[in-house]
């Protein structure tokens, strides 16, 4: 007899009817907008990496915030789009390295990625002075992001290079959807640095908006594999639970 949990599975995961909208929209304004492809959509991405780091030093200068709280600031938030650059040099995102309308990057800038320069203006702007332990959170929260969504998306790429179907070890044993989480972190550290609701709307809109639809839609197509009923009931969509009840540490000391 075949086990179930081993075959393939013809009914697939749904997809919400939000998430269906929201990559209607992604998909029609964004990667297939109308019109002659003219920019590669990661030139458009990481355009805005590289200049982050020089609008952020132009808010302080404009507003005379020099403070040691925005130099951090700087640093974070600046740094992470050369941390992005080096991913996409060694391993792009394949769903960036395709081509669009310019009025479709133009799409990608006013429904996503331009707001994320409103949260360094509200902690500039404001002159937020956060205490010691804000700033340490805040670095120990972006760091933890950015090397877990680096390490999730090599692991991805490589992997599939050499293998189809599930792979459900290293970085994937717990959560469904490391690379994610590690963008919400790091984002989430420039929010709490921030002080302010707006910034935490602007991660919880980049998490509605373009997370959690993507990680639908990948559940979605990886539920075809076979071992997919087993690897989802041990992992969580975004959050790790099994390392935060003490499931894994728990496995790991049963190990000879």
């Amino acid at each position: 007899m075949v086990d179930a949990a081993l075959t393939p599975t013809t009914e697939r995961e749904p997809v919400p009817a939000w998430a269906r909208l929201m990559l209607w929209i992604h998909k029609h304004l964004i990667f297939e907008a109308a019109g002659r492809p003219r920019i590669k959509i990661a030139t458009a991405v990481n355009f805005h990496k590289i200049a982050t780091v020089f609008i952020i030093y132009a808010m302080m200068n404009h507003y005379g915030n020099f403070s040691t709280g925005a130099w951090i600031y700087l640093s974070l938030h600046g740094v992470y789009g050369y941390c992005w650059l080096i991913k996409d040099l060694g391993f792009r995102d394949h769903q960036l390295d395709r081509d669009t309308a310019w009025w479709g990057a133009l799409n990608m800038y006013l429904l996503l990625v331009a707001w994320y320069w409103l949260i360094p203006w509200l902690f500039i702007s404001r002159q937020v002075d956060p205490s010691g332990p804000v700033l340490a959170a805040a670095v120990a929260l972006h760091t933890l992001g950015v090397v877990t969504m680096i390490a999730a998306d090599g692991q991805r790429h490589f992997t599939l290079k050499h293998k189809s179907g599930l792979f459900t070890g290293g970085l994937y044993a717990y959560t469904r959807n490391p690379n994610y989480l590690g963008e919400i972190m790091l984002y989430s550290a420039f929010a709490l640095l921030a002080d302010h609701w707006l910034a935490w709307a602007i991660v919880g809109w980049a998490t509605v908006s373009t997370f959690l639809p993507r990680m639908y839609q990948k559940d979605h197509a990886i539920s075809r594999h076979p071992g997919w009923a087993e690897y989802k009931a041990r992992t969580g969509l975004l959050i790790p639970w099994g390392l935060l009840n003490g499931r894994a540490l728990a496995a790991r000391l049963r190990r000879p």
